[in-house]
């Protein structure tokens, strides 16, 4: 079979990918580009699995990728959504501490808001809490205006046809089989064709480990899943959540705790959680992939990590299987939840990028090579953040180009 020929090759069509591809295309409208993917549709796994948030800029180091790209990835986002008739939902929401001892982490969040460039982030106390979510408590709270609601997919699709409106073809059911170099160019075979390329650039996910290898790279992290699962409000309970209300994150753990998101559509969600989870893309608790938990049990960071973590790994996994459990923590934040009120709702598979010593990478993290961008861990806030991220990764790809 012959080869397609391109300038440029990108693998995985997910929001991040979909959006470094129209980054590409601006600077460069004349350049050929093809994306694959191995599902039938854009989006279908972060993208399609998160909560739909469209974050400020609040929680993140200053300096860090996800501060840099964060703030201007928003602003982006929300303009293109206007101009493609993306609906978006600008809501806010409120940070709550629900102890004293947690006021210094608000002070921290504020702190790092203001210092990231986030703006309409305001201290209030529980009086301006109960305006604004009357059934929610806590001993002080941040509200930020800015925070929004959006449906991804939605976005994705809409990222999808500017593409294909600029030439771009997308290739879906083309899962990635081998890459190899020939001569100056990148060869990449797939199911759905193969692609003649200058310049390869990953944004695969839940498999960038794996395709940065099959690459001939080696990445110092391995990709351990983590399954996030969310319950929804019953219809007649919404009424005790009106936005979005978020706990103080626990900074020695790298996820958000449980919280409350309206979704586009009018849903209350509740969640997630994280625990393991025994397949990459496996949306069922009973999910299991040989190859997959073969691949994290032998990373050995993966066990420094469960040594480091293990308490609030054991609290995830009984918080998942007890739903009192997970009510008693919703009910932190707004007391008048019980367990009867929660309902079971979707669930997600987050791409968590483990480094060899345990570490959780939390920010953006690019592997580069001779004609090669690789996206190795793109965690949230990258849905928010894409068409900075999009620009940052494709500015790398075009000096190849």
């Amino acid at each position: 079979m012959t080869a397609a020929k391109a300038d440029a090759v990108l693998v995985g069509a997910g929001i991040v990918g979909l959006a470094t591809g129209l980054a590409l295309l601006a600077a460069r409208p004349e350049l050929s580009l093809t994306i694959l993917d191995k599902e039938q549709a854009v989006g279908t796994h972060q993208t399609g699995h998160n909560s739909g948030v469209v974050h400020a800029g609040l929680y993140y180091k200053p300096g860090s990728a996800k501060a840099r790209t964060c703030v201007r990835g928003r602003a982006l986002l929300l303009r293109f959504c206007e101009e493609h008739g993306v609906a978006v939902d600008a809501c806010g929401k409120v940070v709550i501490a629900s102890q004293p001892e947690e006021i210094p982490r608000l002070h921290e969040l504020e702190r790092r808001a203001h210092a990231n460039g986030a703006v309409g982030v305001e201290r209030i106390g529980p009086e301006q809490l109960r305006e604004r979510e009357p059934h929610a408590v806590g001993v002080a709270a941040l509200h930020v205006s800015q925070t929004a609601i959006v449906d991804y997919v939605e976005v994705a699709r809409a990222y999808a046809r500017e593409l294909r409106r600029r030439g771009a073809s997308i290739l879906t059911g083309a899962q990635v089989m081998r890459i190899e170099r020939r001569g100056p160019d990148v060869v990449v075979e797939s199911t759905g064709g193969d692609v003649t390329a200058t310049v390869l650039i990953a944004c695969a996910g839940l498999a960038s480990d794996r395709v940065a290898r099959m690459a001939g790279l080696s990445p110092e992290v391995a990709i351990v899943p983590f399954l996030g699962e969310y319950w929804t409000l019953a219809e007649h309970r919404k009424h005790l959540v009106h936005d979005l209300i978020y706990p103080v994150p626990d900074p020695t753990f790298p996820f958000l705790g449980v919280h409350f998101t309206r979704r586009i559509g009018g849903a209350i969600e509740a969640g997630p959680n994280a625990v393991l989870a025994f397949a990459r893309e496996g949306y069922e608790r009973s999910s299991f992939d040989l190859r997959d938990v073969w691949d994290t049990a032998r990373w050995p960071g993966f066990w420094r990590m469960a040594r480091r973590h293990w308490r609030p790994g054991m609290r995830e996994q009984m918080r998942s299987l007890r739903r009192a459990m997970f009510a008693r923590d919703c009910a932190v934040l707004v007391p008048e939840i019980t367990a009867g009120d929660l309902v079971a709702g979707g669930r997600g598979v987050r791409a968590q990028a483990v480094a060899r010593d345990g570490t959780l990478v939390d920010d953006f993290a690019v592997l580069e090579a001779e004609r090669m961008v690789h996206v190795i861990n793109a965690p949230s806030p990258a849905a928010t953040a894409s068409l900075a991220i999009g620009e940052e990764i494709a500015s790398r790809a075009l000096r190849w180009l």
